[in-house]
């Protein structure tokens, strides 16, 4: 795992040319766009939908279940993101989609989604196979990139941000990992609570599925506004184990920095520690990438503190095993 995270900025560019070479079909009149998939494939849909709620003038729904919401039609841009092509719940919303006649567009390294996909005469983009799909983030966020672009619902810069997000990556290398071992250290032993200021939910929730899936360890985040209105009322009580970290952009909303200004002195007096993380970068693409990579590291580096194996997820395989006997 920490190859492959040590290798991100150049799984970007690889990433980079396949979208350049992807071969799309103009659709008709699409009213609506449903990205599905879980986990590691799904959360590059929930951060595509950030990054182009400002140009999309269509609704964008991210769909992590066993169906599809009851709108998807023949006008329907359905995305099915699955990187190893065979997460169940993801095939059974891409056997709904194909009876409601709905267009779609696969982003897939194989299995049963690039069978079905060929058998339907369907788009495919495949992108390469064999790692766990939390590490391939930037293989499908970035044909997500592509695919709203090529349909006119984000603007070309975006995909030719991808090449200032690679070279950003590279000059921020060390910075980025000496940054991230520090944070580790703060988080080691505690429960994370990870907010973000509204502009970057989509890399918070990535943040948390890493520390999850990499460190072993529960964690939970939250967003402002959002927590201001309930979860704020709850820190009340001093509790050593938690430990705050925020995700701060350029984009945050003055109003809502301003609200941040106020809530952590609040934190600091209940919990360890408070640790705000600014992202570097012109761009909003470069500073999600910049956020992702640096939170990748920390919870590499939080697995090596606690001496485990940041890839093995018994409990996952353990759950498919006893799901394959109904």
């Amino acid at each position: 795992m920490k190859k492959l995270i040590e290798n991100f900025s150049a799984q970007l560019n690889e990433a980079f040319d396949i979208a350049n070479k992807a071969v799309l079909h103009p659709k008709n009149d699409i009213q609506n766009i449903v990205i599905t998939g879980l986990g590691g494939s799904g959360i590059g849909g929930t951060i595509v939908n950030e990054l182009v709620n400002d140009s999309c003038k269509i609704p964008v729904l991210i769909n992590k279940d066993y169906f599809l919401p009851a709108f998807v039609n023949a006008k329907t841009l359905v995305i099915i993101s699955s990187y190893s092509g065979n997460t169940e719940e993801t095939l059974q919303a891409m056997q709904e989609a194909l009876n409601k006649k709905a267009q779609i567009v696969c982003i897939t390294s194989g299995g049963k989604v690039e069978e079905l996909a060929i058998a339907n005469k369907l788009d495919v983009i495949k992108i390469p196979g064999g790692n766990p799909p939390r590490s391939c983030i930037g293989y499908s966020l970035v044909q997500l990139i592509k695919v709203f672009s090529f349909y006119g619902f984000a603007p070309i810069s975006l995909l030719n941000d991808v090449e200032k997000s690679i070279a950003l990556l590279n000059n921020e290398s060390e910075k980025i990992k000496t940054e991230a071992y520090i944070v580790a250290k703060k988080l080691l032993n505690k429960i994370s609570i990870i907010y973000s200021l509204g502009s970057c939910e989509g890399v918070s929730v990535r943040f948390r599925q890493q520390i999850n899936e990499n460190s072993k360890m529960l964690c939970w985040h939250n967003v402002l506004p959002e927590m201001n209105h309930n979860e704020l009322v709850g820190w009340t009580t001093k509790n050593d184990h938690l430990a705050v970290i925020t995700f701060k952009t350029s984009y945050d909303y003055a109003r809502i920095q301003k609200r941040y200004e106020v809530c952590r002195p609040i934190f600091e007096k209940y919990c360890s520690s408070v640790t705000d993380i600014t992202a570097n970068g012109n761009s909003k693409l470069e500073q999600y990438f910049y956020l992702i990579h640096l939170g990748d590291w920390i919870s590499i580096y939080l697995a090596e503190l606690k001496n485990i194996d940041p890839v093995e997820v018994n409990v996952i395989d353990h759950l498919k095993k006893e799901l394959s006997k109904f």
